[in-house]
């Protein structure tokens, strides 16, 4: 049987606080500022929940997010807002979307050429944001990646491509891009002298964990975040610590098994980041990322109990459940990445075999249970193949 791996630490609770609730408003008041912007759903699945015997369960469908199927614009419009405020000597507290689309204000900043590395949804973000905000984008992909994915993004007004590298040397190539041509690399992820733009994409994804936290009946006593480079988890771990203080809920950090880049460093505990090598060939292709990002680590380890490295028939079960609720729950329409929090949640509640994991998580009939669906179904035949033809191979195969 392939295994549901589970590491523990105390977090250190030592980490700069740069996801706070001050930030957080920031950035929704810039969100809220676009005419797409809407509050996301947060699906209340308490059939579910009296089920599988906890106390409840809610899931924040990030599908509907400003019409593109997943969380990732948040970041890239707050990080471009802050680019092209800061070009103007302002802030992001001092520009909207209204403002910054202004013909004076466009004729001063002139045209600027946005660059990223993505698996999909960072990049699609990035391009609808600068079509909006009418400026470039430019958005490599990594070998392998879906072509309705590159379509969605050319759609959404980029020049887009795929490479041949795998994610790693696709964000070196990214860079080395931006050097030779000038242009601004907006990257999700961090490395020693790029560490700015990454913090600021990760403060647009506090508008999500400020939604979460507004729209629960009670806090949570357990989140669920999946992780790629971590950017999303970092940002609303540290969202969590500053806003509940000393009644945090616990935070898991979900990885698949051939992307576990943080299951790995907090395993070795030695200080050091840890990269994961290899294809990995995970149908959670937005978490296919195998190093962390420094920013949001030093949030993870100050502020998450838990790391899971779980194989890819998790995610498949939290789609087709998440697709197919019990009477009563709603429906959500969650993709491979987006559905892996809830996948692991779901089967260590529904699988005896897991009963080792579900006490190392503490879960139990008091447990208020809070994930987050990052996106839809942004590659649609994969979708269909796994929800209706089951091709992910089951736990007992």
């Amino acid at each position: 049987m392939n295994d549901i791996k589970l590491v523990s630490r105390t977090p250190s609770g030592a980490a700069p606080k740069l996801f706070t609730e001050q930030t957080a408003k920031k950035a929704s008041r810039f969100h809220a500022s676009f005419p797409e912007y809407s509050v996301t759903p947060l699906a209340d699945l308490s059939t579910l929940a009296r089920h599988l015997g906890v106390a409840s369960i809610h899931v924040k469908d990030e599908s509907y997010r400003f019409g593109l199927n997943a969380f990732k614009v948040l970041g890239g419009t707050c990080c471009l807002g802050t680019v092209l405020a800061e070009e103007l000597g302002l802030e992001l507290d001092d520009v909207s979307f209204e403002y910054l689309t202004s013909a004076p204000v466009l004729e001063k900043l002139g045209l600027r050429t946005f660059v990223s590395a993505t698996d999909g949804n960072h990049g699609r973000g990035i391009a609808w944001t600068a079509n909006k905000l009418k400026q470039k984008s430019v958005i490599y992909m990594p070998k392998g990646s879906a072509a309705e994915r590159l379509e969605n993004i050319r759609r959404a007004g980029a020049e887009a491509s795929i490479t041949e590298f795998g994610y790693d040397d696709t964000v070196r190539f990214a860079s080395r891009q931006a050097e030779r041509f000038g242009w601004t690399l907006t990257q999700d992820t961090s490395w020693d002298g790029y560490e700015q733009i990454p913090t600021w994409i990760m403060e647009g994804y506090t508008t999500l964990a400020m939604e979460m936290v507004r729209a629960l009946p009670k806090p949570p006593t357990h989140v669920f975040l999946q992780a790629g480079v971590g950017s999303m988890a970092g940002a609303v771990a540290g969202f969590l610590a500053d806003y509940y203080g000393a009644d945090k809920p616990a935070i898991t950090i979900v990885e698949p098994d051939k992307a576990n880049c943080h299951y790995q460093t907090a395993l070795a505990a030695d200080g050091k980041l840890h990269s994961v090598g290899g294809p990995m060939d995970t149908i959670m292709a937005g978490l296919a990322c195998g190093t962390p990002c420094s920013v949001s680590w030093r949030q993870i380890e100050a502020f998450a109990e838990h790391y899971v490295s779980m194989p890819d028939f998790t995610a498949a079960n939290g789609m087709r459940v998440l697709g197919n609720p019990l009477p009563g729950d709603p429906f959500v329409l969650s993709g491979e990445s987006g559905a892996s929090g809830f996948g692991l949640v779901y089967t260590v509640l529904s699988d005896p075999a897991y009963e080792a994991v579900k006490e190392g998580l503490g879960l139990n009939e008091e447990s208020r249970i809070l994930c987050v669906s990052t996106e839809g179904d942004t590659d649609r035949e994969n979708y269909r193949r796994i929800v209706w033809e089951g091709k992910v191979p089951s736990p007992r195969n």
